[in-house]
């Protein structure tokens, strides 16, 4: 797929966002001569997006940098569902308000990638529970489950999948590609959009939609959706062993995430550069083909501007200043994640254990264990030697911290208060 005439297309194509299209050169050519409005659904299963979210959240920016008009679709309706897409289980069920109160929470992030405003091309967000909670359940199927054959359904990937594991598939989440359907039919009739995208995994489901749009409508739309963002090494991108990195500076502290992206391993940081950031493409070029240690220059580019885009060009240079004073100066940068323990605990005596749990740095007192054991655990860059170590007054600093660490580039201050 190269040689497009559209810009958004081109600019897709050539930072790495298509993985499939339904219609290319239809497409292409609507895109060349019109505006095309195009969304992107998110279920709101939490009270923040993260970065397995991110690469759609980056397809809206990139349209309407492009000169196009993105809509955020919240699934305020389908999120009562829970799309059994890459899912061994069925989602836990939440309840309205907690949906509600998930959607206020996201809203924000959106904001830090997309303009929302009054133009041609600004963009808008809209809550699917608006059409899918007033549908009535019989004229409902009389007019769109007419349009889905089990056959077909049983051979989607989010059905097939399921039922090769012999894992429950309710007929709950069954209806969830034909609410899916419906929604891009319904954006099309409410906004003119013209465009769903989506990673690989919603192709069955984005398909269903161009087909009922045509069939009920005939309204010619199409669908786009990304390959599978994993690291070199094969992992899932987005997933580490301290869990989800989250878009939300209360879920995840900008530092982190700054150390996140900083991480990365050096065969993805061009393929990141393309993917998550603004940086042209001659100046990814020139970061990609940096050779050895000069890497490292190309993966705080890469951060920097990951950190900016989600928190803000504050929150970034603070974590590239605490970044350089505890790693290359060896300092106690206060931009750190802190954990405040009380004055009268430590000076009891907190285990080391405790506080590698309650910091974030191991996932359980466990894994903490584990940690100490392996070397990996250290309080003031001195290693842990025993797991019964305990951390007391006499460890803190003069300023009444003390550093505690997860291997070379995990850190948390523990402060008395």
């Amino acid at each position: 797929m190269s040689g497009f005439k559209s810009e958004i297309l081109r600019t897709l194509s050539q930072r790495g966002y298509i993985h499939q299209v339904t219609d290319p050169e239809a497409l292409d050519a609507l895109a060349a001569r019109e505006i095309v409005t195009g969304y992107v659904g998110f279920d709101a299963t939490a009270d923040s997006l993260h970065v397995g979210n991110l690469v759609s959240i980056m397809l809206l920016r990139r349209l309407q940098q492009m000169g196009h008009r993105p809509i955020v679709l919240m699934g305020g309706g389908t999120t009562k569902i829970g799309d059994p897409s890459g899912k061994d289980t069925q989602r836990r069920m939440l309840t309205d308000d907690d949906i509600a109160g998930n959607i206020a929470s996201i809203r924000g992030i959106f904001a830090n990638y997309l303009d929302f405003d009054d133009s041609e091309t600004g963009a808008i967000l809209v809550n699917n529970a608006d059409w899918l909670d007033a549908l009535s359940y019989v004229p409902f199927l009389r007019e769109v489950g007419r349009h889905f054959t089990i056959n077909r359904m049983l051979t989607f990937d989010s059905v097939r999948l399921r039922l090769e594991r012999e894992q429950p598939l309710t007929f709950l989440e069954f209806n969830y590609m034909i609410l899916q359907a419906y929604d891009f039919m319904e954006l099309s009739r409410r906004a003119g959009c013209r465009l769903q995208m989506g990673g690989s995994d919603q192709w069955g489901n984005i398909v269903n939609g161009v087909e009922l749009a045509r069939r009920i409508d005939g309204t010619e739309v199409f669908g786009l959706t990304t390959p599978l963002i994993t690291t070199a090494s094969g992992a899932k991108m987005g997933k580490t062993a301290e869990g989800a990195v989250w878009l939300k500076a209360d879920r995840l502290a900008p530092y982190d995430y700054w150390q996140f992206w900083r991480n990365t391993e050096d065969a993805d940081v061009g393929r990141f550069l393309r993917l998550f950031t603004d940086v042209p493409l001659d100046e990814i070029a020139r970061l990609e083909a940096l050779q050895g240690a000069e890497v490292n220059e190309a993966k705080k580019v890469l951060a920097n501007a990951a950190t900016a885009m989600a928190h803000g060009d504050a929150a970034a240079a603070q974590a590239a200043d605490t970044a350089r004073q505890t790693f290359e100066q060896g300092g106690l940068a206060d931009g750190l994640p802190t954990l405040d323990v009380p004055r009268a605990d430590l000076a009891e005596g907190v285990p080391a254990v405790l506080l590698l749990s309650r910091s974030g740095l191991s996932a359980s007192n466990g894994e903490a264990r584990r940690l100490i054991r392996q070397g990996g655990a250290r309080l003031n860059d001195a290693a842990i030697a025993a797991e019964d170590r305990v951390v007391g007054l006499d460890d803190l600093d003069d300023g009444g911290v003390v550093k505690l660490s997860a291997g070379r580039k995990r850190h948390v201050l523990i402060r008395a208060v």
